[in-house]
């Protein structure tokens, strides 16, 4: 039950890392996915071998207008606003600016090898952000270390197999990459409000999130039912010439 429950509390954390990974050139994407969830999986370990100061994250630190502040408050504060900040620009520059400002475009060896850590570092800082959330889940359902740690690695592996298809069909469908990216920022407002102790169930979350993949799957089949008719008409206006001119 825990590792499906990881799982499932992953798929923002897969969603990110797909986008983040899209804009490196072809050669370096597998390796960013594994060194992304590399990072997932050793900042869950490394929390869950530290659990006596990650439940101590719950205490409150000080007090504003009446409101407990405790360091998971600021973990997802912070989070959240990286998470909304991210996940707009990027809309921004699959919807406004265009592939030019993506790194396929540098042709400098430096600057590459700069967005790549510079992608590593993002996905690293928001990795410790979703594994606090999971962490903190995974104590409050089971008090063995060991489940714990073999609940991560499972869920790890299956996040591991799953990333390259997911962000190839997040690639190859650009109104899909936008829905994810709504999806990520649907996120960063619930890490916002969860830090001010505003609960918001996740279930919600993902049933949208389901309902709008349901309803965007729908237009890619109507689309590609489109182009296939179009190519059948083009091609059969092309014989159509080549037995007049015969």
């Amino acid at each position: 039950m825990l590792t499906a429950l990881e799982i499932v509390l992953g798929i923002d954390n897969i969603i990110f890392i797909s986008i983040l990974v899209g804009r490196l050139p072809p050669e370096q994407r597998d390796k960013a996915r594994r060194l992304g969830l590399g990072f997932a999986m050793i900042s869950r370990l490394l929390l869950l071998l530290s659990l006596s100061w990650v439940m101590g994250l719950t205490a409150d630190l000080f007090h504003v207008f009446g409101q407990g502040i405790s360091g998971r408050d600021i973990v997802l504060l912070l989070g959240g606003l990286f998470l909304l900040y991210k996940a707009s620009h990027e809309i921004f520059l699959e919807v406004e600016a265009g592939e030019e400002h993506g790194p396929d475009a540098d042709e400098d060896g430096g600057a590459r090898k700069a967005a790549f850590w510079s992608v590593i570092g993002q996905i690293g800082l928001i990795d410790i952000v979703f594994s606090l959330d999971s962490v903190i889940t995974a104590v409050g359902m089971v008090d063995q270390i060991a489940v714990m740690m073999a609940a991560v690695i499972a869920s790890v592996g299956v996040m591991l197999v799953a990333a390259k298809p997911i962000g190839d069909f997040v690639d190859k469908h650009p109104s899909v990459k936008v829905l994810a990216l709504a999806f990520l920022v649907m996120v960063g407002m619930v890490l916002t409000a969860e830090a001010f102790d505003k609960h918001v169930p996740k279930g919600y979350i993902y049933a949208a999130m389901a309902f709008s993949l349901a309803v965007e799957a729908l237009n890619i089949r109507a689309r590609g039912k489109r182009t296939a008719a179009r190519a059948l008409k083009a091609q059969a206006r092309a014989n159509a010439k080549a037995g007049e001119a015969s």
